[in-house]
């Protein structure tokens, strides 16, 4: 490959370098983390990237709804990498930040609750019923029955007070915005 090789293949990255950095930013690194947080017993890593997945299906469903103007600006492929590039890299916490400050607001503070012991009715490999019982002991077994005791009167206080409570106050995180 000659200098005018090379030059062209440069040329090439560089022209086309939202389509090759666009997957691995938004698909590959965040699909990575997700599974390594998945692993590990830390709540704060599970947020981020459950967050981050959350707006990146809000972004692609934006992107299908409006894909007929979006085509007409040639600076959108870009503009998306960075605004991704910013909620995905832990440093800055953007997708910490716009869940908080966006969509937060929108869609849980409405509510007068949010049930953070959700648990779907079925039964596990072992034919036990999985209910609200089974994930309190199992709360109770993995963090003691003192901060099973402490979310029992967090949500007495909240509750009494009539203040919306997020489902990361269970993991001891007050301000959602610190991480």
């Amino acid at each position: 490959m000659g200098a005018s090789g090379v030059a062209s293949f440069l040329k090439l990255v560089v022209t086309n370098f939202d389509v090759l950095a666009g997957p691995v930013v938004s698909l590959v690194y965040p699909l990575y983390e997700s599974i390594r947080a998945i692993e590990t017993k830390s709540a704060v890593d599970d947020q981020q990237w459950l967050t981050y997945w959350i707006l990146y299906s809000m972004i692609t469903l934006f992107e299908l709804t409006f894909a007929a103007l979006i085509e007409w600006l040639p600076f959108w492929s870009y503009a998306k990498l960075i605004f991704t590039c910013w909620l995905v890299i832990p440093y800055f916490s953007g997708a910490a930040y716009v869940y908080q400050h966006y969509v937060r607001p929108y869609l849980v503070t409405r509510e007068k609750t949010v049930n953070i012991w959700y648990v779907p009715k079925r039964r596990d490999a072992f034919g036990k019923q999985d209910d609200i019982l089974t994930a309190a002991e199992k709360y109770i077994r993995e963090n003691g029955s003192e901060a099973f005791e402490r979310i029992i009167h967090r949500s007495r206080d909240t509750t009494s007070r009539n203040i919306h409570h997020s489902p990361y106050d269970a993991y001891g995180y007050d301000d959602y915005t610190k991480w």
